[in-house]
């Protein structure tokens, strides 16, 4: 057998977003005889990984957070340099190029650099290790501009100091942990491309402590022929009651004066009561309807599905069939399975939309285990024989490898490991378009799929969230897992839906309103 090549290069004082990290990390890995390769900062966690891949710890010596790490493992030489190369291409030449930056000039090394080279900017995208997010933000927050706030690990006290300070300057906040917003028509982070507001009727803006919510609330609003306006990720913890709603209370006053925004649609997942009092009153006059997922409580929708529905009921706007033709797909699917398959496993690479899916399945199935549980009792590991959805975007699965969304590999590996377990009857699969995202994600996924079903397998339930305007063509994506095999529904929740009808031999539970 032939020793793997390992290669390590430390390029000190370069700092790349996650994002951009992520697409090195596939180009490096899209090239034949590489067996493992990252692209990462040298932060404690990611050199702790590289250790247990194998990398000499001297060889890092001296490196830092500021510093960024491009380690291959490969069959040969020639191997990692083809790698390093494809990796450096896909983070430094292709950016470049795309964003139209002379690269000759070195890149801005502070924001004051950056403000300079771009006359007018209004908006930063942070997306720095923790510990230097805070202090990042008030630099911005001090030149006047509005903040995506990327960076995860920023403590509580922080958040409530700068979001504070924000709403004061009558500015945005928008996070920590906020990968998703579109202001106006630029999409920052992972976001999806909607219709200009000319080509829809009505125009409805999404605040969302939800990332994946916020572009499913977006997408869904698109393809009922709704315009959206604005998407505001406020930071999961926003609407908690040790934050107090200060950005969403910015976020709802700010969209209900905007004279284009006809409509709000709050969506989170089970905010602080108090909290989500005070910030849906910002709202005055301006119609707000709040998708507050698996919250049962009078007035507000409990998943993505009927918060959308609703906001259409308010703008008197015809809803779509959400359940056109699925009753048809469960029951083909439902024909193709033998009787020991019972159980559902959902792979997702959407966190809210994981969660949707767990508030879903266990009003219908029961008890669902999760690594990210809605009931702390029904964690990981999972009993023999039970009900399972994991969010693949979590550290635990991302640890050393890119975003499910970004690459698809940790997804196929699971879905080939549930494609093998007897019981299973369902699998449930989110796919997320737009910005960011895979370029072709049913290139990869699709044939896994087809494999899997084929002599009897189970049968794999895939939502695609994005519109037609997303780089990767929505109808496109739809059809190349139809083509395969697939269920495909109109919504996440459908899919969870259509799932447990398949695991319960009971078509008519596709269509039932949520």
């Amino acid at each position: 057998m032939t020793t793997p090549v390992r290669t390590v290069r430390v390029i000190k004082d370069t700092y790349l977003d996650s994002v951009v990290q992520l697409s090195g990390t596939r180009a490096m890995r899209a090239v034949e005889g590489v067996d493992w390769a990252t692209a990462a900062m040298a932060t404690p966690a990611n050199l702790e990984t590289l250790g247990h891949e194998g990398f000499d710890g001297d060889d890092l010596a001296g490196a830092g957070p500021g510093d960024l790490v491009l380690a291959v493992r490969a069959a040969s030489q020639d191997a990692v340099e083809a790698a390093e190369e494809a990796g450096r291409d896909a983070m430094f030449s292709a950016r470049a190029a795309e964003t139209g930056a002379d690269t000759t000039e070195a890149p801005a090394r502070t924001q004051t650099e950056a403000l300079a080279r771009l006359a007018g900017g209004n908006v930063a995208v942070i997306s720095v290790p923790g510990d230097h997010a805070a202090l990042e933000t008030h630099k911005a927050l001090s030149e006047g501009l509005h903040v995506l706030l990327f960076s995860d690990n920023v403590p509580v006290a922080a958040e409530v100091e700068l979001k504070t300070r924000a709403e004061q300057l009558g500015l945005l906040v928008m996070g920590p942990g906020a990968g998703t917003a579109m202001l106006g028509r630029t999409c920052l982070g992972f976001a999806n491309v909607v219709a200009p507001l000319a080509e829809r009727i009505g125009a409805v803006a999404v605040v969302a402590a939800a990332g994946t919510g916020a572009q499913e609330a977006a997408v869904l609003l698109d393809r009922a022929g709704v315009g959206v306006t604005h998407v505001v990720g406020l930071g999961g913890r926003d609407l908690s009651a040790d934050v107090g709603g200060i950005m969403g209370r910015t976020a709802v006053r700010a969209l209900a004066a905007d004279p284009a925004t006809e409509a709000i649609l709050l969506v989170s997942k089970p905010p602080d009561a108090r909290v989500a009092a005070t910030v849906t009153a910002e709202a005055g006059d301006t119609p707000l309807v709040a998708a507050l997922i698996g919250l049962d409580d009078a007035g507000v929708s409990p998943t993505l599905e009927t918060g959308v529905l609703a906001v259409l009921d308010r703008l008197g706007h015809p809803r779509p069939d959400v359940t056109l033709g699925l009753r048809t797909q469960v029951e083909e699917a439902i024909a193709a399975i033998g009787p020991e398959r019972t159980l559902v496993r959902g792979l997702f690479s959407g966190g809210t939309l994981c969660y949707e899916s767990l508030v879903v399945l266990g009003r219908v199935l029961g008890p669902v285990h999760s690594n990210t549980p809605v009931d702390k009792e029904l964690g990981l590991p999972a009993p023999a024989s039970a009900h399972v959805c994991l969010d693949l975007g979590e550290e635990e699965y991302t640890r050393g490898r890119p975003h499910p969304m970004i690459d698809p590999e940790a997804r196929i590996e699971h879905l080939r490991e549930q494609g093998r377990d007897p019981e299973v009857a369902a699998i449930v699969l989110d796919v997320v378009l737009g910005y960011g995202a895979h370029p072709d994600p049913a290139g990869e996924l699709a044939p896994v799929c087809a494999a899997i079903t084929a002599d009897g397998g189970p049968r794999v339930v895939v939502y695609v969230l994005g519109t037609e305007h997303d780089p990767q063509g929505f109808e496109r994506q739809r059809r190349a897992f139809r083509e395969a095999g697939c269920v495909v529904t109109e919504t996440a929740a459908r899919a969870s839906l259509a799932a447990a009808a398949i695991a319960r031999r009971e078509p008519a539970l596709a269509e039932v309103a949520l």
